[in-house]
């Protein structure tokens, strides 16, 4: 055998053991992207129903957010509405249950002041205290030392 025949065998087998090689990965190759295809049909299988599933949960979200809407308006018009009877109450019954207040006040007043006929009324006394005088009406509101004083006049 001559240096180019073997030199051709060589490069043959080494064609061999490159082509075997490149088979196998390509096989390989091949069962990981029937793999991948098998993994994305089954996800889109599960997904499809959870999209479906998310699509019906936000769909109630929504509904509820407009009932949520609804009740926060409603609620705004009665507070509004009670603000305005509070108004209109103050002002219808305000005024009058003032005036009926003040007349009782003054009635009170007018029969604790009122004495029977045969009881004379008495002169306010009027006390000298170190040159100047001091109304009577002063004197119930002093204290006890005050009145020892007097006393001892």
């Amino acid at each position: 055998m001559s240096g180019g025949e073997v030199a051709g065998i060589l490069v043959a087998v080494f064609w061999a053991i490159l082509v075997s090689f490149l088979a196998v990965a390509l096989a390989r190759l091949a069962q990981t992207l029937k793999a991948t295809t098998k993994l994305v049909a089954d996800v889109t299988d599960q997904a499809v129903p959870l999209l479906a599933d998310a699509s019906a949960a936000v769909r109630s979200a929504q509904t509820q957010i407009d009932r949520v809407d609804a009740i926060a308006s409603d609620v705004q018009e009665v507070t509004s509405n009670a603000s305005a009877l509070s108004t209109t109450v103050a002002s219808t019954f305000g005024g009058p249950l003032v005036k009926v207040a003040a007349f009782g006040y003054g009635v009170r007043r007018a029969i604790a002041g009122q004495r029977p006929e045969n009881v004379p009324a008495k002169a306010p006394r009027r006390t000298v205290i170190v040159g100047r005088t001091v109304p009577s009406a002063r004197r119930g509101k002093r204290n006890n030392r005050g009145n020892n004083r007097e006393e001892g006049l």
